[in-house]
């Protein structure tokens, strides 16, 4: 969420207070403007279109089971991938600083060149005390000062109380040392505020009727990530179906707009045709203004393990999205901003493990670019599932994405 800032600041300080950043992101979302549009040009296919009747009925038919269609995806290609993404990071710099001018960070030899602050390991330890050693952790049961089952027994005990309760603010310092699998579901609900009532059933119903009636261009962008990453993936390759479920109605879902005011990033607006430049005719594509990006889908797949009703597994998506997973493609400053997690990752590297950090230099292999890609899709298709909802947990119970770096 946005921090705090001075009430005559103009908006875009609210989005990203540092002006080279916002530059950077508004180059950045050009440049993925552009490559999509020369692929409706190249294919000549329109950005989005009404389906005719027949192909609705034939969509509606087979809603549960899109992951038997095989569309002929091959002229289609991600927009981006995490590596082009990281080309753009490497050549931020902050222009109020000549090369060399920055004493503190002048002996950085990571990949990323800017001055932001990051905490070092007496901070984080102080942030993140409840993952000390003394402290009982779940899936952690070799460090443990008392026998595993007995913290594990008396952790579940409390996590009913917890949930009892329905104390959201309880439930989020609760999960700090990690959920039990039973109570997870309903924990990470608790803390991100999801019922399910009716009214968001129906918002759902809604959502989906619209991908009924109309096709848009990202479609096929999601059914091609979806079937590139998810599909051949020994843990979600099941969950096939949920995905397109899921990402399908994400990308008509105008909600997610809103997050925009505290996120660096911009809608994409897109111009009816023959009205370019005239803006009462813009309007944002996809509606939800996210573009999807390779392996975007991998946000959603491990969720698929939690809820299998689709509008809440769809509404905790939506707010993971808007919460935390937005900031790990788009530049900015922000402690939880993917800058900064490559940056913290790369201090603690080179300030605690500089042996393996200059080897790995030396034979070319630069350390963020083997982690890049991991921290991205926050370790999702990259760690068990069962260790990865562990580390989903501490995301949730810190509020914070540093816990990836």
């Amino acid at each position: 969420f946005p921090s705090p800032c001075h009430p005559a600041a103009p908006p875009e300080h609210m989005k990203e207070p540092l002006a080279y950043m916002r530059k950077a992101q508004g180059s950045w979302e050009k440049r993925i403007l552009k490559s999509l549009n020369s692929m409706c040009t190249e294919l000549s296919i329109p950005l989005a279109q009404k389906r005719p009747a027949s192909e609705q009925k034939e969509l509606l038919n087979k809603w549960n089971e899109m992951g038997t269609d095989e569309p002929d995806l091959s002229l289609f290609r991600p927009v981006y991938a995490p590596k082009d993404f990281l080309e753009v990071l490497m050549n931020l710099r902050n222009p109020n600083y000549e090369n060399g001018e920055q004493p503190s960070f002048r002996n950085h030899l990571g990949l990323i060149q800017v001055p932001l602050k990051v905490k070092d390991i007496p901070e984080l330890k102080e942030d993140f005390s409840e993952l000390g050693l003394n402290t009982g952790q779940l899936g952690i049961d070799d460090s443990a000062q008392v026998p595993p089952e007995f913290f594990e027994n008396e952790h579940v005990r409390v996590g009913q109380k917890v949930l009892a309760e329905q104390d959201s603010a309880a439930a989020q310092q609760y999960v700090r040392q990690g959920c039990p699998t039973a109570l997870r579901a309903d924990l990470w609900a608790l803390i991100l505020n999801i019922s399910n009532q009716p009214e968001d059933i129906l918002y759902y119903e809604q959502l989906k009727s619209n991908v009924i009636q109309y096709d848009l261009l990202v479609d096929s962008l999601i059914y091609k990530d979806v079937k590139l990453t998810a599909s051949n993936d020994d843990y979600y390759f099941v969950f096939e179906d949920y995905l397109y479920q899921v990402l399908l109605c994400f990308s008509r879902d105008t909600s997610v707009l809103d997050h925009f005011t505290y996120s660096s990033a911009t809608p994409p607006k897109s111009y009816i045709r023959g009205k370019l430049g005239i803006e009462e005719y813009a309007v944002f594509y996809p509606p939800n203004g996210v573009i999807p990006f390779h392996g975007f889908s991998m946000y959603v797949a491990p969720l698929c393990f939690l809820y299998h009703e689709p509008s809440k597994l769809y509404q905790i998506f939506r707010e993971m999205y808007v919460r935390f997973f937005f900031r790990l493609h788009s530049i900015s400053s922000h402690p939880s901003g993917i800058v900064s997690l490559c940056l913290l990752f790369e201090t603690l590297l080179q300030t605690h493990l500089p042996q393996l950090f200059y080897h790995l230099r030396e034979i070319g292999a630069q350390p963020l670019r083997i982690s890049f890609k991991w921290m991205v899709r926050a370790f999702s298709g990259y760690l068990a599932t069962d260790q990865l909802l562990l580390l989903w947990d501490r995301i949730l119970g810190y509020n914070s994405l540093e816990v990836l770096a």
